[in-house]
């Protein structure tokens, strides 16, 4: 294709029939089937972008070649959108006004497939930047939606939507001179317009504005919402769903503005949560969800509960194109391999350092494992999904105010002769579980053994909910004898495990792994058969469970420890994991969960790990090393070479540190032979968060470990722990933190030189407003023990952070942290005594939390406590102590006679 520069482009260009034909061939070949075919097409059209004017003949094929058949033409205008994509800014001028006039010219194309093709790439140019160097694009489109042409109208409504989709921000900014403050009262006046297909675009196009609160909407959100209310009974199902999904964010952004009407809007949800279209009722539905996370919820929809609670229950049910998707009646498919795009991706989660707490071991951290997540293969959302959440967050509003609407329909549901409604009954009551448990409990008794019934029932996806919902109740199963209840539903649960259907075996391992955290060390007995169950479930299952498995046996090693290592046991697990371990190549993502899962297990089993450290410990080594390395090249030269997977690195780290955690000294030849601090170094300096938050974890490990060899590094060390002493990253922050901690144990009175670098920070972070439990504890942990080696530099600051230093501290478990914190309060205090004068009652509080703490801290408690009281006299002691709430005072007194 020959391009003569001399021939002025705008409107004169032809294209060289030769060419055409050849582009059209291309077209044609890339519609096969054959893949093959569809590469060389690939390489061909990179070819062509060699050809200025090749994106003429795009453009034409599109928008004047009419003798072509639609999905041609389409797909030219699409290669042309990715080409645009691609290499916009190396267009000619000339080429660049050629595609932009012919798009404008075609926007109302008679074929609604060619109209959509022009949208397309008339927003994809206008988020290329160009929105700013077409200036004449906003009010040409504009003018085109008061076209007596039904086709040039839709198609400029069509992409002025996918521009406010694609550009939102930029139009409601001073850069374009603000043309929403045109465009937006012209798309209301569209609202009432008497094409179903406008109105939808017209209600879309708003859409957009309502979440950033953009001023220009604001100034006419009544007319908005009038305009919407008009729509309420449009019998497009695409208009009735716009307009819910703008009520909800409404919600969000102008509760004012719909409380006056929140009796009738609630009575129009209702309504559209039981439309006939399934894509109007999810909408609908999302408006409880959203309204069950506003504080007015419980005063607006109490009256309304006896209809809603009934609707969101219905809803539940699979319909039966989920069933269908789902292979509903498929009841045995454990021989049939999984298909990749089954498996979804699976996200690690880094290390992070905790203290353990008096109460029942419940995390604060909200571990999302039990999200309603049933049937993941269907469309990830909808409507029973979003049905079952909604009832999950009002039952966490109302509590057990609730169960007056639900028990009678429970009752008809959980015994229903038909499994879809019996099945739905089962996902209603572990949908209440959280909310309602109190309430729940008197029935628990009778249904608990029912559900345990339900896991053999007949139908696979009865079997598979039925563990969700048991997993609901561990908790209270775990809480009775364990014979009456967890017995028996460890022993169907561990059948499900083993279950012909692959749905059922994933969510049998997934609530096995939520009780073994409800039930930790009762596992105990039942070691050998549960070990039994899982290591058979190696063999049986596909890719995609096994990953789930690796998570269970992962979960049991952290829930009973030690006791996991047995000969007879590491005999049992050993060989499978190791086996799989063997089989998988560095660059396969499943090592991700394996990983994990050895983690654990190498925590739990310490010396029993021996025999196997070495290759696990060289394979992690080696995967960080490659992962670095990669990552160096690709800095060096992006475009040579692709950016690593940093995962991999992440989980190795975290591997090496629970090898740390369970080895202890043993690592210490590994680590000697290695060049494992070399490459901690560049870690600890990695951009991404999550790997500094696991090499800090692994130098907090190591330090405990094997502090020989940590120690040359610690000058290197010491300044990059400072930096990262960010409370922004909070999970980086509390690793670093506790890092410091560990090392200043070991360093002693040398830690001196290394105080000036992090005790400022430190002492910030235990100030904050908002930081987390776990940060703030070790903080206050990681200053007792810097003031514990070295009093003389941290005493000095002992009054601005003696008061949140306590407060923090006064909850967690007696342990050697929580020992050597109190050291080096103690210690500070004797060097700065006056710095504790004032927040003194603080002190005391803390002191009284320790169960028994070791003779020589205890002395060091004495001595402080009776020291104070000797110095104020008899009398102000008492009137000082009569502050004290009643147990405080009678333990102080009971232990330390005070």
């Amino acid at each position: 294709m020959v391009w003569d520069r001399q021939t002025k482009m705008e409107y004169e260009w032809k294209p060289d029939e030769q060419g055409l034909q050849q582009i059209l061939q291309l077209l044609k070949e890339s519609q096969s089937p054959d893949t093959t075919i569809q590469r060389t097409v690939q390489q061909k059209l990179e070819q062509l972008n060699q050809y200025p004017d090749f994106n003429n003949y795009l453009i034409f094929v599109l928008t004047k070649l009419k003798s072509e058949d639609e999905p041609t033409r389409s797909l030219s205008g699409l290669i042309l959108k990715n080409n645009v994509k691609a290499h916009f800014q190396n267009f000619p001028n000339g080429v660049t006004d050629f595609i932009k006039s012919e798009c404008l010219n075609n926007i109302g194309d008679s074929s609604p497939l060619i109209r959509a093709t022009v949208g397309i790439l008339i927003t994809t140019i206008a988020s290329k930047g160009e929105l700013q160097n077409w200036p004449d694009l906003l009010p040409k489109l504009c003018s085109l939606l008061d076209s007596e042409d039904y086709n040039t109208c839709e198609g400029a409504f069509g992409a002025l939507q996918k521009i406010c989709e694609d550009s939102a921000e930029i139009l409601d900014s001073d850069v374009l001179d603000r043309p929403l403050n045109i465009m937006i009262p012209k798309f209301l006046q569209f609202f009432k317009h008497s094409s179903p297909k406008i109105r939808s675009h017209a209600v879309a196009c708003v859409n957009q504005f309502i979440i950033s609160r953009t001023q220009a909407l604001m100034l006419h959100i009544d007319s908005f919402i009038e305009n919407l209310f008009a729509l309420a009974g449009d019998e497009e199902p695409e208009v009735r769903k716009n307009v819910c999904r703008a009520l909800v964010m409404l919600l969000e952004v102008r509760m004012d503005r719909l409380l006056p009407h929140m009796h009738n809007i609630v009575e129009y949800m209702l309504l559209r949560t039981q439309d006939q279209d399934e894509n109007v009722a999810l909408e609908a539905c999302e408006f409880w969800l959203t309204l069950a996370e506003q504080p007015i919820c419980k005063d607006v929809l109490v009256r309304h509960l006896p209809k809603l609670i009934p609707v969101l229950v219905n809803g539940m049910k699979y319909s039966d194109i989920d069933i269908i998707l789902l292979k509903g009646d498929v009841e045995e498919d454990e021989t049939i391999p999984d298909s990749e795009q089954d498996i979804r991706p699976r996200f690690h989660r880094s290390r992070t350092v905790a203290q353990q707490h008096d109460e029942d071991g419940i995390e604060e951290e909200d571990d999302d494992d039990d999200e309603i997540d049933d049937d993941d293969t269907i469309s990830d959302w909808n409507l029973r999904k979003c049905s079952a959440a909604a009832l999950d967050v009002l039952a966490n509003v109302y509590r057990d105010e609730l169960l007056p609407h639900i028990l009678p329909l429970l009752k008809e549901l959980l015994f229903h002769p038909e499994w879809v409604v019996k099945e739905s009954g089962i996902l209603v009551l572990g949908a209440i579980a959280e909310g309602c448990m109190q309430g729940m409990i008197p029935y628990l008794p009778e249904l608990i053994p029912h559900l345990i019934q339900c896991l053999s029932d007949k139908k696979a996806l009865v079997r598979s909910i039925t563990c969700w919902t048991l997993s609901r109740y561990a908790h209270w199963v775990v809480s009775q004898p364990p014979d009456t209840y967890l017995k028996p539903l460890m022993t169907e649960l561990l059948k499900r495990i083993l279950d012909s259907n692959k749905r059922v075996q994933e969510a049998a391992c997934s609530a096995f792994a939520t009780l073994e955290e409800e039930a930790c060390t009762e596992l105990v007995p039942y070691l050998a058969y549960i070990l039994d169950t899982l290591v058979f479930a190696f063999s049986k299952y596909q890719h995609k469970n096994l990953l789930i498995l690796y998570d269970a046996i992962g979960t049991l090693a952290d829930s009973v420890g030690h006791h996991l290592n047995k000969p007879e046991y590491i005999q049992m697990l050993m060989p499978p994991l190791i086996q799989k371990w063997n089989m998988l190549k560095d660059e396969d993502k499943d090592l991700f969960p394996l990983l994990e899962c050895l983690s654990s297990v190498a925590t739990a089993l310490q010396s029993g790990f021996l025999p196997y450290c070495e290759p696990v410990y060289q394979r992690c080594v080696n995967l960080v090393q490659k992962t670095l390395a990669q990552a160096m090249l690709n800095n060096a030269q992006p475009d040579q070479y692709e950016a690593p997977d940093k995962d991999f690195m992440i989980v190795a780290l975290d591997l090496l540190s629970g090898l740390a955690e369970g080895l202890g000294g043993n690592i210490e030849q590994l680590v000697a032979r290695s060049n494992i601090l070399t490459l901690m170094y560049q870690c600890m300096q990695d951009k991404m968060p999550e790997v500094r938050q696991s090499s800090f974890a692994l130098l907090g490990d190591l330090t405990k470990a094997c502090f020989q060899h940590v120690k040359p590094c610690i000058a290197d060390f010491m300044p990059i722990l400072g930096t990262n002493l960010n409370p922004e990253f909070i999970s980086v922050c509390n690793n670093a933190t506790w890092a410091i901690g560990e090392i200043s144990i070991q360093m002693g009175i040398e830690m001196q030189p290394y105080i000036p670098m992090v005790l400022h920070q430190l002492v910030e972070i235990i100030n904050r407003p908002n930081t987390p439990k776990t940060l703030l504890e070790n903080t206050a942990i990681t200053i007792g023990r810097l003031g514990y080696v070295c009093p003389q530099e941290v005493a000095p600051m002992l009054q601005q952070f003696i008061r949140p230093w306590c407060t923090s501290l006064r909850n967690i478990r007696d342990n050697e942290e929580k020992d050597s914190a109190f050291r080096g309060i103690c210690t500070m205090i004797s060097v700065n005594p006056s710095g504790v004068i004032q927040d003194f009652i603080f002190f005391c509080d803390a002191v009284a939390s320790w169960i028994n703490p070791k003779d020589d801290l205890r002395d060091m408690f004495c001595k402080i406590l009776h020291g104070f009281k000797n110095q104020v006299g008899d009398e102000n002691w008492r009137r000082f102590s009569d502050q004290f709430p009643p147990p405080l005072k009678e333990r102080l007194a009971a232990f330390y006679g005070v």
